[in-house]
C-alpha cells in the first residue's frame, strides 16, 4: 500500500472519529474541513493509483460526506429547473 492510500485510510478513520463528536452546528465544519483535505488526497490518490482507484475512494468519502453531495446535487438540479420536490402539473 502506497502513502496516497494511507492518507486516505487516516482520512477516512479521522472523518468516523470526527462524527463520533458531539456538535452544535451539526458538523458542518468538519465536513468543509474534511472536503478541503480530502481533494487533495483524491488527486493524490488518482496521480499514484488511476482513476479507478481515484473512484473508489471518491465514492468511499462521498459515502462519508453524504450530505454535502445531496444538498449539492438539489442546489444544482433547482438551478437547471430539474427540481424534483417541486410539483409540475
Amino acid at each position: 500500500m502506497n502513502l496516497s492510500l494511507i492518507l486516505a485510510c487516516f482520512w477516512a478513520l479521522a472523518a468516523n472519529f470526527l462524527a463520533m463528536l458531539p456538535s452544535r452546528d451539526n458538523h458542518w465544519r468538519r465536513a468543509y474541513g474534511l472536503i478541503a483535505i480530502g481533494i487533495p488526497i483524491l488527486g493524490y490518490v488518482t496521480y499514484q493509483n488511476g482513476p479507478w482507484w481515484g473512484l473508489a475512494v471518491l465514492v468511499g468519502g462521498m459515502s462519508v460526506l453524504r450530505w454535502p453531495v445531496i444538498y449539492l446535487s438539489r442546489w444544482v438540479f433547482g438551478r437547471i429547473g430539474l427540481d424534483q420536490n417541486r410539483n409540475n402539473p
